[in-house]
Parts: C-alpha cells; structure tokens; sequence
C-alpha cells in the first residue's frame, strides 16, 4: 500500500510505504507519486490507530432503544441491575457485541481490550458473545478477552471454575476486582487470580474503584504479588483514581513502583472528585497509560458512543488540559499508550511531545483524520475517517469495508 499527502500528528504531509502490515518507508510528499493500492490521504492528519483497554463489550446495548436508568449506587447494585435485564433485549447479546466492535472499529479503534463477565448466572455466555465478534472481525482489529469476576470471585461459590474455563478457551487477561471492598478477602481473591494467571500464563488486570487508603492497600498487595510471581509487565491496574487522591508522598511511592514492576494504569477519563493520576507525571516515569470507553451505553450508564476520539476529549477535558502539548499527549495515550499494554514488546511513551507510530518497522495500523492539528481534531470529532488495520483500509467514513 502507499497513502500519499498524510500528516503524521499534524506536521508536515509525506507519503507512507507499506508492505506486510509494517510501514516499511516514509518520504516528503511527492504529488506525481502513485502506487499500487494507494490511499489519498487528502492532506489528512495521521495518527496510529485507536486502543481500547477498558471496554465491556459483553454488556452493550448499542443500536438498540435508549431505556431508563435503572442501576443502584455502587459496584453490586450496578451488577445487579445487569443481571436483572441483559436478557431481555430486543436481539440476542451476540448482535449488539458485533455492532459494538464493528462500530468501534468504523470509528478508528483497531486494538481493544474486551471484559467478558463471568459468574454463576451468566456462566460462559457472555464470553461466547464476545468471542464469537472477535472472531468475525478478526481481520479487522486485534481483540483480547479478558476473563472477567464482575460479581466478585468469592461471594458467589463456583466462579472461580467458571473463569477456568474461559482461560481454557482462549481468555488472555485474568480480570479482578476490589479485593478488599467486593470480596473482602483480598488475600484469598489474589491468590485465585494471579494462581491461574500463572497457571495459564496470561496478564492480569484489575479493576480497582476501591477508596483511598483502601485502594491503596490492595495497590501494594498486588505489586507484592507480581514481583514475587516475576510478573513484571504483566500486570493492569483499571480505574484506580483515589490512588492520585491520597498523599502525594503515598501516590509518588505507587508511581515509583509501578514503573518499576511495568504496571501499567487504564483509565476511562471518569470525573472524579479531588486529584487523579497526573498523565504527564505518569509518563515522565515511564508508566504505560491506556486509555478505554469501559461501558457502551449499557445497563451501567447511558455513556459510551463507540468512539475513542471522543472520549480523548474526555480524558483531556477531566484532566484540565489546554496546552496542544498535553492534548496531544491524551491522543498519544489513546492511540499508542494502550497499544504498549497490549503489546509490552512496544516502547512506552517517553514524554508528553513523544509522537510514535510513523517509523519505520511500526505496525500499520494508522487512522487519517480531518483537522488542522491534532488539538483541532480532537476538539472537532470529524467524521472523515480512513482505518488501516495491518496494512489494509478496514472502514472508511465511519463505516467497515467488506
């Protein structure tokens, strides 16, 4: 493939060789060039294409009718209100998870970090669901499922075997949550979940909405865990905003240790009360930062529109970023910063003006765009989209090329 007249991140336009799914050379634009497959990249600002770490696809209800909110406060309640009504949609759950991901990827996302809820009442359903869209869209976008104790991996006896099975039938991420607070157990519910990470050799990523000094004892809890496991680079913390909300000395010895052990954080921009996580503190230690939509207009909240490119607004926007430095850092976090996650062989972002996805060997999975620079692009949620996903145009103007 050639896709001419492209501004990588806004500069200056060139024109982008591909072969075998990698850019493989990158030149001045030149207006008489023309090449087999070429894409008109039309003076388009280039990025590398969304990630989505922190998405349920296994509980949308994309594409069908908007229905009152129903949920109760806090993490069960919520689960609860799930329970009650995902299967009493107008189509099967198996529909809406394809329209989510097809949506997803329309819209730029060619990486996604899926949960797959798992307990006794739903059993493998929901896993089957998403797996079953990650596999017609195999060819469109690179998906991993997690295997995921929404309802907590004590409280309901038999989860745990449940969790089993789907790491036996292709679950690559192990899911936890709230250890102290959910389970109440936290050394029991990490025992399961790093013994069958280990066990089946799989990452770890877990949901952490535990509050401040709670939050932060299960945080060392797990770092304990994976240096003792030499699980360095395997491990997710999910949401975990009151670990930037207890002392700073606290949240700085946190930052130092999960740059050390390569725990990565995925955040879904939430608007939360006090002090988050810092992005530019984040990456000057050298922490991998994904970025995710977590629900898609489900049973939790009428959030969610399947487009990342919006919900970098959010991130910039709930961080107070105005600086085009730091807004492009948030588009740096959506793109590439979940890509490293995903794939730890990836060079995490070393600055906040780190601008990656256009060398040389890099996997082409690009997204064009229209604006003026990335901050406008941002700001303007345009709908003139190319996705390249391996090295071949996936959707275009936000609808998937068959």
């Amino acid at each position: 493939m050639l896709i001419t007249n492209v501004r990588p991140w806004g500069q200056s336009p060139v024109d982008i060789h591909i072969a075998d799914g990698s850019i493989t050379g990158i030149s001045p634009h030149d207006p008489v060039l023309t090449g087999s497959g070429e894409v008109d990249g039309r003076g388009r600002l280039g990025l590398p294409a969304f990630s989505d770490v922190h998405v349920h696809l296994d509980s949308t209800r994309m594409g069908l009718p908007f229905r009152e909110h129903t949920g109760a406060p806090g993490v069960w309640g919520m689960m609860l209100n799930d329970r009650n009504n995902w299967r009493k949609p107008e189509v099967p759950l198996s529909t809406t998870v394809a329209l989510t991901l097809e949506r997803m990827i329309a819209h730029g996302t060619t990486r996604v970090r899926s949960y797959a809820q798992i307990d006794v009442d739903c059993k493998l359903e929901k896993f089957e669901a998403v797996l079953a869209a990650k596999e017609k869209f195999a060819s469109s976008a690179e998906v991993q499922i997690m295997a995921f104790p929404q309802a907590g991996l004590l409280i309901e006896p038999g989860t745990a075997h449940y969790l089993e099975e789907a790491l036996k039938l292709g679950a690559t991420v192990m899911g936890g949550i709230d250890p102290c607070q959910l389970d109440r157990d936290p050394a029991k519910h990490l025992d399961i979940v790093f013994g069958l990470a280990e066990k089946y050799q799989v990452d770890v990523d877990i949901h952490l909405h535990e509050p401040g000094h709670l939050a932060q004892f299960s945080a060392e809890l797990i770092m304990e865990r994976t240096r003792a496991l030499g699980m360095e680079g395997r491990v997710t913390l999910s949401h975990a905003y009151e670990l930037g909300n207890i002392s700073d000395a606290a949240t700085s010895r946190l930052m130092e240790s999960m740059s050390a052990l390569d725990i990565s954080w995925a955040t879904v921009a939430p608007a939360v009360s006090g002090k988050q996580f810092n992005l530019a503190a984040m990456t000057q230690a050298g922490i991998r930062v994904g970025l995710g939509e977590d629900g898609q207009r489900d049973y939790w909240s009428p959030y969610g529109n399947c487009d990342l490119l919006s919900r970098t607004w959010q991130l910039a926007f709930t961080h107070g970023l105005r600086q085009d430095e730091l807004i492009e850092h948030a588009a740096a976090i959506a793109t590439w910063g979940g890509a490293t996650i995903m794939d730890r062989s990836l060079s995490r972002l070393a600055s906040t003006a780190d601008r990656p996805g256009f060398r040389v060997g890099d996997r082409a999975d690009l997204v064009l765009l229209a604006g003026e620079t990335v901050t406008s692009t941002v700001m303007d949620l345009g709908n003139d989209r190319t996705v390249i996903h391996d090295g071949r145009v996936v959707a275009e103007g936000l609808q998937l090329v068959t």
